[in-house]
């Protein structure tokens, strides 16, 4: 997490889980931000494969765990840069105006006091 950004950052929750970041910051400086899902529109069949699952529903990669899962990201994956050949982001030039995009507060982390009341969820609708 206090990799330079571009980076991806994975760990493992409740031992069995692993979540995906992007390290979003300069080095030494951690901050990421926790991917929690996609709305996959291509590789559904390898998803499904992974979840174990005979058809695609809501489920199939909502969650931070789902999510990696469906996409075959592991604590391995942890480290390595979102520019190569390995997991990546891509531009496909979409304009996303702020009414698309929902704020509300983060889910299980109430023992984070005030800071679990910062609207630091955002979630594209209409996409």
């Amino acid at each position: 997490m206090f990799a330079a950004g571009g980076v991806s950052y994975v760990y493992l929750c409740y031992g069995i889980h692993s979540l995906f970041n992007i390290i979003t910051n300069k080095e030494n400086i951690p901050h990421a931000v926790l991917v929690r899902g996609i709305k996959p529109v291509e590789g559904i069949e390898i998803m499904l494969r992974r979840r174990k699952k005979k058809a695609p529903d809501k489920t199939l990669a909502s969650g931070p765990g789902s999510m990696a899962q469906a996409l075959g990201i592991k604590t391995l994956h942890s480290g390595i840069s979102l520019i190569g050949n390995t997991i990546w982001l891509e531009d496909h030039n979409l304009n996303i105006s702020s009414k698309d995009i929902e704020t509300s507060t983060r889910i299980g982390i109430d023992y984070a006091g005030l800071d679990a009341l910062l609207p630091y969820r955002f979630i594209l609708n209409n996409l």
